[in-house]
């Protein structure tokens, strides 16, 4: 008969008393999770003060909703050689010099994209582009370093108040978005995310600086604080990114979900966003605005769609995620979105409208910004350092346009050959989301059998290293 364990003894600090509202926090804990969730909150308020000067760019031209689907194609060739790059990169520099070199060189793009736009260069394809990349990159980049320095068992309890981190970010800049970009314009809305983002790169040194420190001491450093320091800013590893994702069936089925989720949500967008233009050029064709004004009209639809969409979320991720993953368990929380995703793109099928489509993508958005992401993250707390960081960014960048990709290839057969409606554009994302179900499923057995390997051998001290089977 086995033992029961102990309940966890509730934490004596404020800070970790406060944040058990909201996830299974204990001593110790609270100011790393604080400052992670502040970095990320940082990184996602700078990226939706871009989200609607990225559309008001792409949309105004002519065929704009057609453009912006082929662009992530586009996004996904150059991902062919950017994704190899970083990893070159990150077999070569430390942690915390990997993540300051790439996040410096994103900061200094954006000065140079607002004097181009305000000088009415035609930029909106290749800014399009640029945004696509830095979201991917620097994001998963982001997740690479938590799930680095947190365990699996760590991680499936704490994740849930980090990502809560980014959703406020997302809420809080696509409220700013809202409200400067009527008073602003579109083009000034690049040198405020460029502010924001230089004091998420200062947050990350002085979080990485503690951490390492900790680490330091931790393995009795405490006498020698630098030596320490500099042990623990090691390289990632070797190893390839493709042929780390190629040798591993867990990573290719994380690889999968993400394609999936990624060809349905972008179609989705295609959709949304193809009503959208109809209703601008219907606008200025009736008189109610004039074309100067029909990049305002879309950046500030997507301006306050972007807000609803991001405070649903942060609701969810605040009151409902961590819940979900501690009593559900990460396979069924795993197949929630492909279920609202089936539900949603059938009531769109039957109902193609506006409000309806609006709706339809705040709930899939809300339920992926929020519990799904936390979920994605999740699942790469049983790998090594170096799937961690290269094969993320594969996954993360090259497979997310992977699904981009095949999104673009449905609207192009859909548009230019088939002559589809938007009501078949959504039976197309209900039999998509059905593969996309299946696949969640066998993801969550395999995590699950994972991390179990990962607690059993961790009770017998086995190390870290031999813990993930390849």
């Amino acid at each position: 008969m086995s033992a029961i364990a102990p309940p966890t003894p509730a934490p004596r600090r404020p800070l970790e008393r406060f944040l058990c509202l909201f996830a299974e926090v204990r001593d110790g804990e609270g100011l790393q999770l604080v400052l992670l969730a502040l970095n990320v909150f940082l990184i996602l308020t700078a990226y939706y003060v871009m989200k609607p000067v990225r559309e008001a760019l792409i949309l105004a031209q002519p065929g704009g909703a057609e453009i912006k689907s082929y662009a992530y194609a586009a996004q996904a060739g150059l991902f062919v050689v950017l994704v190899p790059l970083y990893s070159l990169l990150a077999t070569r520099l430390p942690r915390r010099r990997l993540i300051n070199v790439v996040t410096a060189l994103f900061i200094a793009c954006l000065p140079a994209f607002y004097m181009l736009a305000e000088n009415k260069a035609p930029i909106g394809f290749v800014f399009f582009l640029w945004i696509g990349i830095f979201s991917l990159m620097v994001i998963a980049q982001f997740w690479s370093y938590a799930n680095d320095v947190y365990s699996p068992e760590a991680g499936k309890r704490l994740f849930a108040v980090i990502a809560f981190g980014g959703s406020a970010g997302a809420v809080f800049g696509s409220w700013i978005a809202s409200a400067l970009i009527r008073t602003l314009g579109v083009n000034p809305l690049l040198l405020v995310a460029t502010s924001i983002l230089a004091t998420s790169l200062l947050l990350f040194n002085f979080i990485d600086l503690r951490e390492r420190s900790a680490a330091g001491r931790a393995r009795g450093g405490a006498t020698d604080p630098g030596a320490a320091q500099r042990q623990r800013d090691v390289s990632i590893g070797d190893g390839e990114a493709f042929g780390l994702l190629k040798r591993n069936r867990y990573l290719l089925l994380i690889a999968l979900i993400t394609l999936f989720l990624n060809w349905v949500n972008s179609a989705g967008e295609y959709i949304l966003s193809a009503v959208v233009k109809h209703e601008a050029d219907l606008a200025v064709a009736t008189g109610s605005i004039l074309l100067s004004e029909q990049r305002l009209f879309i950046g500030t639809f997507f301006a306050d769609y972007f807000h609803i969409v991001n405070l649903a979320g942060m609701l969810l991720q605040l009151f409902v995620v961590s819940r979900a993953i501690k009593y559900l368990g990460v396979p069924i929380a795993l197949c929630i979105l492909p279920v609202v995703a089936l539900a949603s793109y059938t009531v769109a099928a039957l109902i193609p409208s506006l409000m309806i489509l609006r709706w339809v993508k705040i709930a899939e958005n809300s339920v992926d910004y929020s519990l799904m992401n936390t979920v994605r993250q999740l699942l790469f707390l049983p790998t090594r350092r170096n799937e961690k960081y290269k094969a993320k960014q594969l996954i993360d960048c090259l497979v997310v346009r992977g699904g981009d990709v095949l999104s673009a290839a449905t609207v192009y057969l859909g548009t230019a050959v088939l002559s589809l409606s938007i009501s078949q554009f959504a039976w197309i994302n209900v039999a998509v989301v059905s593969v996309w179900l299946v696949l969640a499923m066998a993801t969550g057995r395999e995590f699950q059998q994972r991390v179990a390997t990962h607690e059993r051998r961790s009770r017998d001290r086995v190390p870290e290293a031999a813990v993930v089977r390849p």
